[in-house]
């Protein structure tokens, strides 16, 4: 079905009208509180400058099925609470309208993210003015029929959330998978004094020292560690390959571990050969004894990550202690064994890693499949769209 002919059978050919967000809906701000207010656990959600809580209060001034916008610090992220909740003083919230459901505003404010995010003033502490929020127009069906408009958003918002549904039960599930993975992983990597040999990293692997040319790295094989994803995510492609030089390089069966903020879990398995810079390390196996991916899963362990950290050097931007890192124990159990622990963890590390496979990728899926459906349902055409027709 066309966009023109899904959404005229959706509005019947009644009016569109688009009003400026400001005329249409009221949005307040919140009010302070002071830190000494809040508690750890607690009735209601205090919004402030993020869309996690700051904490929780005993009061709300915002009732449940509502929008929101963070206007200093996460400026312009949107978000909707299915809970009465605490807005503060750098959040913007949206009064009840007769004529606009709050649901149906949340998905078309999410159409407008980008145009918001240009509207922010860039400073010590970003901030988003309540006038760039009031300036959006936005697309009003049946406006001189308040009940039937109602329920044309409300038929909108009933698709969308169809959409978005699916992929908070995905999400649920991702967790689930990760939390049984990372029992799994405890379980699996933890071992009996004496059951296995101990060797430090440095003896069973070494940092590449090996160069390759500019000319062969392309977005697919140089490595940065802007495109290293967080929490053992991958990689992404390169938006910063080298023009002139050389860099370090990498073989398949390395170890590719981001060096800048270890905190970040940022550590790939290489499965092609490239390059990467000196904010990148590249760990080889040496040891004939060493299953170089079972070494990969040892390394994607929180246990190195914390054991990075606790020797990393810089406060603001820490970088992790290249020889303490070879100073890292790693057990070495039997090849099979390795094996058997490789065939288990990598299962969930597919799972609930993988963007190319597993639930990510499904979860991705799924909100590229949102925003589709969001687009085609909220494009109206504008009255500067039908003069041109």
């Amino acid at each position: 079905m066309s966009q023109l002919s899904f959404l005229d059978k959706l509005l019947d050919g009644v009016e569109v009208e688009w009003r400026e967000l400001g005329s249409t809906i009221d949005f307040r701000r919140g009010k302070r509180l002071i830190k000494s207010q809040l508690t750890e656990s607690g009735e209601y959600a205090v919004y402030q400058n993020s869309m996690t809580p700051l904490g929780y209060y005993h009061l709300s001034n915002v009732s449940a099925k509502s929008v929101f916008v963070i206007c200093a610090g996460a400026a312009g992220e949107i978000g909707f609470s299915d809970d009465d909740f605490w807005a503060a003083d750098d959040v913007y919230y949206a009064e009840k309208s007769e004529i606009l459901d709050s649901k149906y505003l949340y998905h078309f404010l999410l159409t407008q993210k980008y145009k918001i995010a240009s509207q922010v003033r860039r400073a010590s502490i970003p901030r988003l003015s309540k006038s760039a929020i009031d300036k959006l127009i936005i697309p009003i069906p049946c406006p001189n029929n308040p009940e039937k408009s109602l329920a044309i958003q409300a038929e909108i918002v009933r698709i969308l959330d169809t959409f978005t549904e699916l992929t908070i039960e995905l999400t649920i599930e991702l967790n689930a998978r990760k939390q049984q993975y990372n029992h799994y992983r405890d379980q699996l990597l933890t071992f009996e004094e004496g059951e296995v040999e101990w060797k430090t990293l440095g003896e069973i692997a070494e940092y590449s020292k090996d160069r390759i040319s500019f000319e062969i790295l392309d977005e697919t094989n140089y490595v940065g560690v802007d495109c290293l994803l967080q929490n053992r995510a991958g990689k992404t492609l390169s938006k910063h390959v080298p023009n002139s030089g050389n860099s370090t390089k990498y073989n398949v069966g390395d170890i590719l571990i981001g060096n800048i903020r270890p905190y970040l879990k940022k550590i790939w398995y290489a499965d092609c050969s490239g390059g990467t810079n000196g904010d990148v390390l590249v760990v080889r196996p040496t040891a004939p004894q060493i299953n170089s991916r079972y070494l990969y899963q040892v390394l994607a362990d929180d246990k190195f990550f914390e054991y990075n950290m606790r020797y990393a050097k810089g406060a603001k931007m820490p970088r992790g202690n290249k020889p303490k890192i070879l100073e890292y124990l790693v057990p070495i159990p039997s090849k099979a064994e390795q094996a058997r622990i490789v065939t288990t963890l990598d299962k969930f590390d597919a799972l609930t890693n993988s963007i190319t496979e597993g639930l990510p990728r499904e979860i991705e899926l799924r909100q590229k499949q949102y925003e589709y459906y969001r687009d085609l349902l909220l494009s109206f055409p504008k009255p500067s769209d039908e003069k041109a027709a």
